[in-house]
């Protein structure tokens, strides 16, 4: 089922997790029409100006959530969250282009990614149907723990 021109609800769903523990992954009408709406507003616009993207991430039951040690209070179990790259595009650009020139989205996270390394992490966006928090944040590892702090300025200035 096309989303989007190239977006599909295969896609948006796909895990290997959940393959290979026989989890459903599977989303509801309204959990597809999200998936749409996410499509629509985030990822065609950035495929649009970018080129090909590369979902690693979209919906998570919240039984796929608990086996991947992710929340089941997660926005990808509301079908509201995305992660994806650009293929040779650095993962900050995308994301300050979309903070720049989509207006409708929750919170941003550059997961991962360390400044001068254009293919590190990839990036989180969510979409709300409640007042957008514009969170602009960075995801990083301190003692073992993902650690969330706001993104102040350009990180790609290191």
């Amino acid at each position: 089922m096309k989303l989007t021109e190239n977006f599909t609800l295969k896609e948006l769903t796909k895990s290997d997790t959940a393959i290979r523990k026989g989890i459903s992954n599977e989303p509801n009408t309204d959990e597809i029409e999200k998936l749409k709406l996410l499509c629509e507003t985030i990822l065609q616009p950035v495929r649009d100006k970018f080129g090909p993207v590369t979902v690693t991430s979209g919906y998570r039951s919240p039984e796929l959530c608990q086996a991947i040690g992710s929340s089941v209070n997660s926005q990808h179990t509301k079908a509201e969250a995305v992660d994806f790259e650009v293929e040779g595009v650095d993962n900050a650009d995308v994301a300050y282009w979309i903070k720049d020139n989509i207006p409708n989205w929750d919170q941003m996270i550059l997961e991962f990614y360390t400044p001068g390394q254009p293919n590190s992490g990839w990036i989180h966006c969510s979409i709300t149907s409640k007042l957008e928090r514009k969170q602009f944040l960075s995801a990083y590892k301190e003692d073992g723990k993902t650690k969330y702090k706001p993104i102040l300025g350009d990180i790609r200035c290191g």
